[in-house]
């Protein structure tokens, strides 16, 4: 017991040394990360449109010295290999890299230069953290016992209709493979966090994701002669009033947001419309429950069309993401690391979220830990959400973001050298 005891004060006080190198190395480059955030943010670009955010990465990257820069992977993703000192395993970390299509509205210096388009999901800062990660591991080589794979991904936030993206690209194209990684670990600011705050989950963390249509059709006639024709309007009415209904047929413990956001359908005020569609979104913390519900809204469907004499249809997107799922045991693993770094005070444990991330779709192949890093501050006044004109972040949580995800990284790969 006493020498258990002695080599766990020993890993203690060899992780506070290199907590303190780590921290003096982040201060060294405190405006780098600065200046590197809002050169991303004044240069946004769209889901697999990420042409000259690749650009400055594998530019970095290469000048950093790293084993292995390869570019466009899903289109512009880049991956890139840090071979460390020391015998270990080999993890990986991810940064997703786009920007959406809405307007800047904050009057800043570093406001966005394309029209349109804005980093408000703060990309732009997970790209920051992770190319300062890289920087200063560059400079930790030898001290590394393992290997860690960079991952900058490309299309997070949903690839153009017709085209592929995103994290199933990603590891279709093998950024898992040849060989895969033990682990994966990502972090997303949080516009409802404050800066040197971070929250996680053990197990959901955020829900699938499903965008779906639903095409009712009718029979055109003159509104003044409705049974000469099938107005699809009320049909359509019907299914939106059934699928409320979902929610009391699935284990009452379960969250559920079926929301319809769109409804289209008609030509004038007294012509009866020849169809009606309706787009909406499924949100799902199990896969279980996700299948369940996409089941019988489909039974609904078409079962309130057949009822009403015509017919129906369900249309999804895409795949939609599964559930960010963090694995149990690696959470704890990773909590005691930020905890060290930030205080046991300011990482908290939050409740899923019904938001989505792809993020997912690598947890479904390796371990994966996704937490939130805080960025807002009302005394600054940056507390607008993410996906809004308005948002922004607080620029200390940059160097505060690298400090925490270092601390994880090789935490993770000290405890797995031997293993």
């Amino acid at each position: 017991m006493k020498n258990l005891l002695l080599c766990l004060a020993a890993l203690a006080g060899s992780a506070q040394t290199r907590d303190e190198k780590v921290a003096r190395a982040v201060d060294a480059i405190r405006d780098k990360l600065v200046e590197t955030r809002r050169d991303l943010h004044m240069h946004p670009e769209l889901s697999n449109r990420e042409e000259r955010t690749s650009r400055v990465v594998a530019e970095r990257l290469r000048a950093l010295g790293f084993d292995d820069v390869k570019t466009g992977v899903a289109r512009h993703g880049v991956v890139a290999t840090l071979k460390g000192g020391r015998p270990g395993p080999l993890i990986a970390v991810r940064a997703d890299m786009d920007a959406l299509p809405i307007q800047e509205n904050n009057n800043v210096p570093y406001k966005s230069r394309n029209a349109g388009v804005k980093h408000a999901c703060g990309h732009d800062a997970h790209v920051t953290i992770q190319l300062g990660v890289a920087e200063v591991l560059s400079r930790m080589r030898a001290e590394i016992p393992g290997v860690i794979r960079f991952v900058f991904q490309p299309a997070e936030e949903g690839a153009p209709q017709g085209e592929e993206g995103g994290a199933p690209l990603m590891i279709r194209e093998g950024v898992l493979d040849n060989p895969r990684p033990k682990a994966i670990f990502g972090l997303h600011v949080g516009a409802q966090e404050r800066v040197g705050r971070v929250s996680y989950a053990s197990g959901p963390l955020l829900a699938s994701t499903d965008a779906f249509a639903v095409i009712v059709d009718g029979k055109v006639t003159h509104g003044a002669y409705p049974h000469t024709g099938i107005d699809p309007i009320p049909i359509a009415a019907e299914i939106i009033q059934a699928f409320q209904t979902i929610r009391r047929r699935v284990i009452a413990n379960q969250p559920i947001v079926l929301t319809i956001g769109q409804i289209h359908g008609g030509t004038r005020n007294n012509i009866l419309a020849g169809q009606v569609r309706m787009e909406g979104t499924l949100r799902t913390l199990d896969e279980g429950v996700r299948e369940q519900v996409k089941s019988l809204m489909k039974q609904m469907t078409a079962g309130i069309a057949q009822a009403n004499g015509t017919g129906a249809r369900m249309e999804w997107f895409d795949a939609g993401n599964p559930v960010t799922f963090n694995d149990p045991a690696l959470v704890s693993k990773a909590v005691p690391s930020l905890q060290r770094i930030l205080g046991v005070a300011n990482v908290n444990r939050a409740e899923p979220q019904m938001g989505g991330e792809d993020f997912a779709y690598y947890q479904k192949v390796i371990p994966g830990f996704f937490y939130f890093l805080g960025v807002g501050n009302p005394d600054k006044g940056i507390t607008a959400m993410q996906h809004t004109q308005d948002f922004d972040i607080d620029e200390d949580a940059l160097a505060i973001g690298v400090k925490a995800q270092i601390a994880v990284l090789l935490d993770y790969l000290e405890r797995e050298k031997q293993n």
